[in-house]
């Protein structure tokens, strides 16, 4: 290029916009199981690169459909030893309710003959006693009401004395269709300590009824969260009756579920959600104390089909997952899923306590249990026989059982 005239070096700035903000994350830790199946943790921050260095954000800066899971599975070796157990005993009762026992042994993978349990004593060892039912009782039978089994999270959900007015006009609704029964006053406590105790109640909580009023005004913390839930086959309507969220302060009210998501601040009165399942989380986020949202929900039978006859709903604090049998006829490519909610302070922690996947021969790339964080929608597979530990991240999870 030397006959050629050499063009002027120049260095021209290309983007003037701040790179936004995104999650980071360190390596794992140490894994927490010795040998087989564990979870090793994971710091997880929000960062922004701003003139070439990484700041810290908050976490509501960066999207949070994209965070990484703070726990991660882990293997370091096989184990050589694990629990086993007999079958179950029959129930203690011949009718009502009762327990079931059963005896657990140390076994040895390689002679697959008992041990001493001190081998299998850093392993984590299932339930040797649960609870059974024999059937209705005669002089109980006819007490049983349809959804019994759902365990409601006691909450209040008193209004506040600024919001007098707005139970005064919404007094033809039934207030005490809420999550639980309104708090009793204690002895010497007016009604402003009442009322605060039961706004300290709401945030956090689950509520199962089939109707009732969240009212989300004047709590303490910044974001405040509840989650609705109902059994499957219905879905959920809310109205949001009274609403004082400074929209230019960036407080806004967020919607989501299986089916969908929504954010909003503006025009929410008398505006109308619907779920399209049998699940909501409603969050709440707020910068001036005092305000919020008042909401009305109701559940219905749901417009469209949104699961599958093998489908199972567990609502908290705890449970027992069987992988749902097919009945004959049944179409056999069907997945069936458990959906899991528990109240939205809580976290899921799900132990197989045994899997067995049919004989050596079937085990495939097809035979295997799918557990999903739906907060993060991150999935772990597990395959063949062995126990393991995962826990959410979130108040939901999912786990499908293929073939």
């Amino acid at each position: 290029c030397q006959p050629v005239p050499k063009p002027e070096s120049r260095v021209e700035i290309c983007d003037l916009n701040p790179c936004p903000p995104r999650w980071k994350v360190t390596p794992a830790g140490p894994c927490s199981s010795s040998c087989g199946l564990g979870l090793a943790v994971q710091l997880v921050t929000c960062v922004q690169t701003l003139h070439g260095q990484e700041v810290l954000q908050e976490e509501h800066l960066c999207p949070v459909a994209e965070k990484p899971l703070t726990s991660v599975p882990c293997v370091i070796r096989t184990c050589s030893y694990e629990w086993s157990f007999s079958e179950w005993s029959q129930c203690s009762t011949s009718c009502g309710n009762g327990i079931q026992t059963r005896q657990d042994f140390c076994l040895s993978s390689l002679t697959h003959k008992p041990v001493n349990p001190l081998f299998c004593r850093r392993f984590p060892k299932a339930v040797v006693v649960r609870g059974c039912t024999a059937g209705p009782c005669p002089e109980q039978e006819g007490t049983l009401s349809p959804g019994a089994q759902l365990q409601p999270v006691t909450a209040a959900t008193h209004l506040t004395a600024a919001a007098a007015a707005t139970e005064h006009r919404h007094k033809e609704l039934d207030v005490s269709q809420s999550a639980g029964p309104p708090e009793q006053t204690k002895p010497g406590g007016g009604e402003e300590d009442t009322a605060k105790r039961s706004f300290l109640c709401v945030c956090g909580n689950l509520f199962l009824n089939a109707s009732g009023i969240i009212n989300m005004t004047g709590v303490e913390s910044r974001d405040c969260t509840v989650a609705i839930g109902r059994p499957l086959r219905e879905e959920i309507s809310v109205t949001i009756l009274e609403s004082s969220l400074n929209c230019s302060a960036g407080e806004l009210l967020l919607f989501s579920g299986r089916m969908m998501w929504r954010t909003g601040c503006r025009k929410l009165p008398l505006s109308l959600i619907n779920s399209r399942t049998n699940t909501l989380i409603v969050k709440q986020r707020v910068v001036l104390p005092g305000n919020g949202v008042i909401l009305q929900y109701n559940s219905r039978t749901a417009a469209k089909k949104y699961y599958q006859d093998c489908d199972q709903q567990l609502f908290g604090p705890q449970g027992e997952i069987v992988n749902p049998v097919q009945l004959p006829g049944e179409r056999q490519e069907v997945v069936c899923r458990t959906f899991i909610t528990v109240a939205p302070r809580q976290r899921i922690s799900i132990r197989a306590l045994n899997t067995h996947l049919g004989p050596e021969g079937n085990h495939t790339h097809f035979n295997y249990i799918l557990v999903r964080d739906v907060s993060t929608m991150k999935t772990v597979v597990f395959h063949g026989k062995q126990q393991f530990l995962w826990q959410s991240t979130g108040s939901q999870a999912e786990i499908e059982f293929h073939e």
